[in-house]
């Protein structure tokens, strides 16, 4: 198969994108602060609800072909990383109200050029539930965060109502062979947040090429929990106490997958609401992300993957640059929301540059 080559030119932003952007970081701030006035506290504007936070290795094996050995991929080692699973919604809400899900990995020990004011040796991959990112480009993302951000204040029995409507319509789509991203987003399946897949959503530079990423859950364990289902009423914190229990009997694994840009016509840069067909170019394995059995949930850690440590796409190696209009939105947004909700909250962020700085 032949495979596109990364380019300068390969991105086509819109003349008004940056207005866009500048209202998402306005919209996503107003919605936080709503938040912070309920909760005493600011909290993360989305992803906001940790279910476990936790260490292990990224392990990156010998002889990938060379189309997959690149970047951080390019030479064969292990890593230590920090994950951190979290709920969707940009607030702390009872798990009845099950959206979309985030996994976010930050890799250590990788040097190597950096994205300008990325200045530690890590790569952050921030993932989510769902192949593709519903709104697709920044106008569309602000367009999206408006209604969103309206919906804030609503009372959660109102935020449940809509999640269950969504989720039984992707049910019903499901018996005719198709689903909606978008009803995935506001009512994600009661499923067992250590059984899902997360992906990028939206392209990379993936050095010489160009890839999304997916870690897919990689041992019997895990399979075993694909019919799990949350009770919601007997248990509003059961996707943390189910994520937690599971980590202290079990090693969690993912494969972690790249999806190589082959065709520019469907499988667009600049739009990320197009899912790239794995029939163009399926996701092939680029390294083991191994989690083994440990606390996934003691306080001290806790507090510092929620209100110290920050995840962003622009901790990021050159190699890796995000791309595509969604992408080049999360590298302003990210900032400053974290910058918000750290000023807030009178912490101090860390780019977190070693695992010697994470408590057990």
């Amino acid at each position: 198969m032949t495979y596109l080559r990364y380019a300068p030119g390969i991105e086509t932003p819109a003349p008004d994108e940056q207005k866009s952007i500048d209202g998402i970081i306005q919209g996503m701030t107003q919605q936080s602060q709503v938040v912070e006035k309920r909760e005493h506290h600011a909290v993360r504007a989305s992803h906001a609800k940790s279910s476990a936070c936790v260490v292990g290795e990224l392990v990156v094996p010998e002889n990938l072909p060379p189309e997959l050995a690149q970047g951080l991929f390019a030479r064969p080692g292990t890593h230590k990383v920090a994950v951190r699973f979290a709920q969707g919604p940009g607030e702390t809400l009872g798990d009845r109200v099950s959206t979309h899900r985030g996994m976010s990995i930050k890799v250590f020990g990788v040097p190597g050029e950096k994205l300008p004011g990325h200045d530690v040796d890590t790569q952050d991959f921030v993932l989510a539930t769902g192949t593709t990112f519903p709104s697709g480009t920044a106008a569309g993302f602000l367009r999206d965060g408006t209604v969103i951000g309206k919906a804030t204040g609503l009372p959660e029995g109102v935020k449940s109502a809509v999640a269950t409507t969504a989720r039984n319509l992707n049910r019903v789509l499901h018996a005719f062979g198709t689903e909606s991203a978008i009803a995935d987003f506001l009512g994600h399946p009661y499923s067992h947040p250590l059984a899902d897949s997360y992906f990028s959503q939206a392209p990379m530079r993936f050095n010489d090429y160009v890839a999304k990423l997916g870690a897919v859950p990689a041992s019997k364990a895990q399979s075993d929990l694909a019919e799990w289902r949350l009770d919601p009423h007997g248990d509003e914190d059961g996707f943390r106490h189910a994520a937690a229990d599971f980590f202290r009997g079990n090693e969690v694994v993912y494969d972690l997958k790249a999806q190589l840009w082959a065709d520019a016509e469907r499988q667009p840069i600049e739009d990320a609401s197009v899912d790239w067909p794995v029939a163009v170019s399926p996701y092939r394995t680029v390294a083991t992300i191994r989690l083994p059995r440990q606390d996934a949930y003691s306080p001290a850690r806790v507090r510092y993957f929620d209100e110290v440590m920050t995840f962003r796409p622009a901790h990021s190696l050159a190699a890796h640059q995000p791309l595509g209009s969604v992408m080049r939105a999360r590298l302003q947004v990210y900032r400053a929301l974290s910058d918000f909700r750290h000023r807030e909250n009178g912490v101090t962020a860390e780019n977190t540059a070693s695992p010697d700085s994470i408590p057990a």
